[in-house]
C-alpha cells in the first residue's frame, strides 16, 4: 500500500484545519485493529478511523458506517475511559515516519488541564496504537511487545514509550547523502532506501512526472530531492491531492481548486473498497467451505450407498443358492462339505459351484442364503431411496456453489447465507456470519433485487440465487410470461417480462444467451437453453429453494452473453 509518511502529513494537514479544538465523543472498535473516534467540532461530527491492521495500515476521517461489537474490547473501553470529553489539541507526525500524535487535554482550563497522547504507529504489521501519559509513559496499547520476546522495545502499560529505530534520513537532510551516491544503479531504489516517509509508488510517479530515467546520477538525485521538498511544502498549504497510480495511490501537488478534505475523502474510498472486497472474499470462502464439507460428507456417503447396492446385485444369486440346495437336498451328503455342484435348471441344467458353511447342515445353509437374500431385497429398496435423496442433495449443493461463486456482493451472500440457514438449521453454528432476527425478518418482508436486462422492450429478470428464483418465478411473474433455465446444468431462473406482447424468435435467442451466461456455462460456446411459459413451470412438494420442473418446453442453442 502507499501510506506513507507523505500522504499522513497529507492527512494530518488537513484534519488541522477540522479538528483542532474538538471533542472526543464516542469511541468504537469495529475490528480486532480498528479504532474509530467520533470527533465534534465547529458545530459538525467526524470519525477518524485509525486503523492498524498489516494489509489496510491508514488513518483518515471515514464516513462509512461499520458494525460494532455488543461488547467493546478492553483497549476500547480502556480508551472511552481516558479520552471520552478530552479535547484535541494539536495533531502531528514524527519526522516524516507515519506516525501519527494527537495531543488531548483533559478539561477545560489550560492551566490545569491534564494532557494525553494518542500514538498511532502505521508500519506494516508492527501497526500499534498507543496511549500515553504527560510523560511518555505507556499507558496501554491496542497490541503487546516485548524484548523478552525478541521485540526491538517494550510496548508495555507503564513502559516508557521511545519511537522505534530507523535507520533513514530526513529529505531535508539530501545534500548530507551525497557521499553515498553509487552513480549508475537505480534513483528509485536509493531514494527508497535512504530516506523516510517515501513509498515506491510515490517516488516512480515522481520520475515519471519529472520525465527523467530511474538511473542514479547527481542531477537525477537534486532534482528529485528538490521535488520532494517542494511537495512538503505543498502539503502544509494543502495543495495536494491523492491518484490513482497502478492498482494503488500516491500523492500529486494540486494548486487548482479541489474538493475539500480530499485526500481523507479519498482514502475513505478507496480503504473501503479494499476492506468491503477483502470482507466480501473471506465471507464468500466461508460459505464455500461449509458447503464444501457437506458435499463432502454426503459424496462420502453416496459412495457407501453404491458400495450397498453393488453387494446387492447379488441377492438373485443367493436366491438362486437357497432354491437349488432345497430342490437337490436329498442329493447332498450329509457330511459337512465345503461345496457342492448342482444342476442349474433356469440355465439348461448348467452345473453351479455353491459354498457352503461347513458348520451348518446343508438345509440351514439354504436357510442362510435365503435370510440373507431377503436382507439384502430390503436394503436395496431402502438404498435406492436413499441413493435418489443423497443425489438430489449433492445436486442443490452444487447449485449453492454455483451461487457462491456467482455472487457480486456482501448483500447476495448474506441471502445465500439465509437460504443456508433454512435449509441446514441445524449446522447455525458453523457460520460466524450471524443476522439479529431483527435484520432477518428485516430482509425477509423486502422486495428481491434481481438483475434487470432490457432487451428489445423488453424487461428480462435473472435470480441472484435460488431463493430468489423461487420467488421470481412463483411470485413476481406472470403466468403468461416466458421462464428460461439452461438444460441439465444449474443457473439463474430468467423470466421474460412479456406484458401480454409476442416477443419475436431474435428476442427468445437474447433472452437465452442471458441465461446461459447467467450459469455454470457461461463459458461454453454453445449451450441449451429450455423456454417455455412460466404457468408450466411447477414446485414439486417438499422440494428445495429453487428445484422445479417444467413441461411444455422449446430448446434453443445459444452463446452465452450478456453484453445485448
Amino acid at each position: 500500500m502507499a501510506f506513507d509518511g507523505l500522504v499522513l502529513n497529507a492527512v494530518v494537514s488537513e484534519l488541522k484545519t477540522c479538528l483542532i479544538n474538538g471533542k472526543v465523543q464516542k469511541i468504537y472498535q469495529p475490528s480486532l485493529d480498528e479504532i474509530l473516534l467520533s470527533i465534534y467540532s465547529n458545530n459538525l461530527s467526524y470519525a477518524l478511523s485509525l486503523n492498524v491492521s498489516s494489509n489496510f495500515y491508514s488513518a483518515y476521517l471515514t464516513t462509512s458506517k461499520k458494525e460494532n461489537p455488543l461488547v467493546a474490547p478492553n483497549f476500547c473501553m480502556l480508551l472511552r475511559k481516558h479520552l471520552m470529553g478530552c479535547k484535541i489539541t494539536n495533531i502531528s507526525t514524527i519526522d516524516q515516519e507515519r506516525i501519527l500524535v494527537v495531543d488531548l487535554a483533559e478539561g477545560d482550563d489550560e492551566y490545569n488541564s491534564i494532557t494525553k497522547k494518542l500514538v498511532v504507529e502505521l508500519m506494516g504489521k508492527y501497526s500499534n496504537i498507543l496511549l500515553l501519559n504527560e510523560n511518555n509513559t505507556i499507558i496501554d496499547s491496542l497490541k503487546h511487545f516485548s524484548t523478552f520476546d525478541g521485540a526491538n522495545r517494550n510496548i508495555l502499560p507503564k513502559a516508557q514509550y521511545i519511537l522505534p529505530e530507523s535507520n533513514k534520513s530526513n529529505i531535508s537532510n539530501y545534500k548530507y547523502l551525497e557521499y553515498k551516491l553509487n552513480i549508475g544503479t537505480s534513483l528509485s531504489s536509493f531514494f527508497l532506501e535512504n530516506f523516510n516517509g517515501i513509498s515506491k509508488s510515490f517516488i516512480i510517479n515522481a520520475i515519471n512526472y519529472l520525465n527523467i530515467d530511474d538511473v542514479l546520477t547527481l542531477d537525477n538525485y537534486n532534482t528529485v530531492a528538490k521535488y520532494i521538498l517542494n511537495v512538503q511544502n505543498e502539503i502544509i498549504n494543502n495543495n495536494v491531492q491523492l491518484v490513482n497510480f497502478e492498482n494503488d495511490y500516491t500523492l500529486q501537488i494540486c494548486k487548482e481548486i479541489k474538493e475539500p478534505l480530499q485526500v481523507n475523502l479519498f482514502l475513505d474510498d478507496y480503504y473501503t473498497s479494499k476492506q468491503q472486497q477483502e470482507q466480501f472474499l473471506s465471507y464468500r470462502n466461508q460459505l464455500l467451505q461449509f458447503v464444501s464439507a457437506k458435499l463432502k460428507k454426503i459424496s462420502k456417503k453416496l459412495s457407501g450407498i453404491d458400495d450397498k447396492l453393488k453387494e446387492c446385485q447379488n441377492l438373485d444369486k443367493y436366491k438362486l443358492y437357497g432354491e437349488l440346495i432345497t430342490n437337490f437336498l436329498y442329493q447332498i451328503p450329509k457330511e459337512h462339505i465345503e461345496h457342492i455342484e448342482l444342476s442349474n435348471y433356469y440355465n439348461n441344467n448348467e452345473l453351479i459351484n455353491i459354498p457352503l458353511d461347513i458348520s451348518i447342515s446343508p438345509a440351514d445353509n439354504a436357510k442362510k442364503y435365503f435370510k440373507k437374500y431377503h436382507k439384502l431385497k430390503n436394503t436395496f429398496s431402502i438404498v435406492q431411496e436413499q441413493k435418489i435423496e443423497l443425489e438430489k442433495e449433492i445436486d442443490y449443493l452444487e447449485s449453492i456453489v454455483y451461487e457462491i461463486q456467482a455472487s457480486k456482493s456482501i448483500n447476495d451472500l448474506d441471502e445465500i447465507y439465509d437460504e443456508i440457514q433454512d435449509s441446514f438449521s441445524s449446522n447455525k453454528k458453523q457460520i460466524t456470519k450471524k443476522q439479529t432476527k431483527n435484520k432477518k425478518a428485516k430482509r425477509k418482508n423486502e422486495l428481491i433485487d434481481p438483475i434487470i436486462y432490457q432487451i428489445d422492450g423488453f424487461k428480462v429478470l435473472v435470480g441472484k440465487n435460488n431463493k430468489q428464483n423461487d420467488e421470481l418465478t412463483f411470485k413476481i411473474a406472470n403466468k403468461e410470461d416466458i421462464w428460461f433455465h439452461v438444460k441439465d446444468i444449474h443457473g439463474s431462473h430468467v423470466v421474460l417480462v412479456t406484458n401480454n406482447l409476442v416477443p419475436s424468435q431474435e428476442t427468445i435467442n437474447k433472452c437465452a444467451a442471458i441465461a446461459a451466461y447467467h450459469s455454470k456455462a457461461m463459458q461454453s460456446s454453445n449451450t441449451q437453453v429450455d423456454y417455455t411459459l412460466v404457468k408450466n413451470v411447477k414446485k414439486p412438494k417438499e422440494a428445495k429453494h429453487g428445484m422445479v420442473i417444467y413441461t411444455n418446453q422449446k430448446t434453443v442453442i445459444v452463446k452465452p452473453n450478456n453484453n445485448l
